[in-house]
């Protein structure tokens, strides 16, 4: 079964998921019927705060985790029937390192070279170039607990691209890293997709799935939010977010009541202290607003008038801010 063609070798979409489910033994269902495509040279982000799937998604794309029903498959296999052919085809990179700090960064590639099996010829040629790409040539050879953080997770996606994939994987790639090191990140992420390389990366950070992602998802408890480029994402709520901050948690009910009211207002939405109003003029509307709220007696400590952000779309789509989430969908385990 492991040396089976794939299903659709022609297959544009490298990664096809349909009606992914997965329930832990736990009794926890982390996947509630997801679905996506990713096609080659493109950067997909499956975007959502922990707990929301991400992760249990990525396992079963990398053959880590069966699920429980539904199918996916990668570069044209099946990850349960294949998961062999799918093993050979891609990188993975998780959330915590998986380099070994008390070896070299070049030894640590030329362990991943030999669990890939490659030749050695080839695994020099592919070790000196990753290390040249990475800007880890001057650090390659001293043990990898001397790194910083940024250095360390640069090795982890060099180690991941050892077999030359089709397919990355990024779980969390920039978690805990500085913003420097962040964008340096971004830089290099974008640079293999652009030589054709499918990435799927997996974020809880609002500016890097809006900064790094051709498409995203947003997924909340295990189901498909909403898909699509950052922009049509953001441009599906017309109009401006008016943010409101009150002095008083108890007058938020009777805010929103009264911001509803306001003409050209067409949502109002509350997380804690704040209420997000979607305006078609927000600037014409700002004013209107001020009026309702001092008339009814409720203390502004602030407002402000900004676009549309992939936070106003999490919260427009699911009720609830990106930074309050809804019940861990994760399997504690």
């Amino acid at each position: 079964m492991g040396d089976a063609a794939p299903v659709d070798a022609a297959l544009d979409n490298v990664i096809e998921v349909r009606d992914l489910h997965k329930t832990y033994p736990s009794g926890v269902t982390a996947l509630r019927g997801l679905s996506f495509t990713v096609a080659a040279g493109e950067i997909f982000a499956l975007l959502g705060p922990n707990g929301a799937g991400k992760s249990s998604t990525v396992r079963i794309l990398t053959t880590l985790s069966a699920p429980t029903r539904g199918v996916a498959r990668v570069a044209g296999f099946d990850v349960v029937e294949q998961p062999q052919q799918v093993r050979r085809r891609i990188g993975y990179v998780a959330q915590t390192s998986g380099v070994d700090p008390l070896i070299t960064g070049r030894e640590n590639l030329e362990l991943q070279s030999q669990i890939f099996r490659l030749p050695p010829e080839t695994a020099q040629h592919r070790m000196a170039e990753l290390l040249a790409l990475f800007q880890l040539d001057e650090v390659a050879d001293r043990l990898v607990k001397t790194y910083s953080g940024g250095l360390q997770r640069r090795l982890d996606i060099a180690m991941g691209l050892i077999p030359q994939p089709e397919v990355l994987f990024l779980d969390e790639p920039t978690t805990g890293l500085d913003p420097q090191s962040r964008a340096v990140m971004w830089q290099e992420i974008r640079r293999f997709a652009g030589r054709g390389l499918a990435i799927l990366l997996t974020t809880h950070y609002l500016e890097e799935a809006d900064q790094l992602a051709d498409r995203l998802a947003i997924i909340d408890r295990g189901q498909m939010i909403m898909e699509g480029s950052p922009e049509e994402l953001k441009g599906s709520l017309r109009g401006d977010v008016i943010s409101i901050e009150l002095s008083d948690r108890d007058n938020i009910p009777e805010a929103q009541v009264q911001v509803g009211r306001v003409e050209g207002i067409t949502r109002v939405l509350t997380d804690g202290p704040e209420l997000f109003a979607q305006a078609g003029h927000g600037a014409s509307a700002v004013p209107a607003v001020v009026g309702a709220l001092e008339k009814s007696g409720i203390d502004i400590v602030q407002i402000s008038l900004s676009r549309p952000s992939l936070d106003d779309v999490y919260l427009s789509a699911t009720g609830h801010s990106f930074r309050q989430p809804g019940p861990i969908a994760e399997d504690p385990s």
